[in-house]
């Protein structure tokens, strides 16, 4: 589960623990590098 928050101007994208893990400039990139980071995994 992640979470995905707006602040300054980006996309933060925090873990189902509240720990940040990447920000983005738009939540479709955020939501690409979720996606790809779910397949490496």
């Amino acid at each position: 589960m992640y979470s995905i928050r707006y602040a300054y101007g980006h996309v933060m994208v925090y873990d189902g623990t509240g720990r940040f893990l990447f920000s983005a400039d738009s939540e479709q990139e955020a939501r690409k590098e979720l996606e790809d980071a779910e397949f490496a995994a």
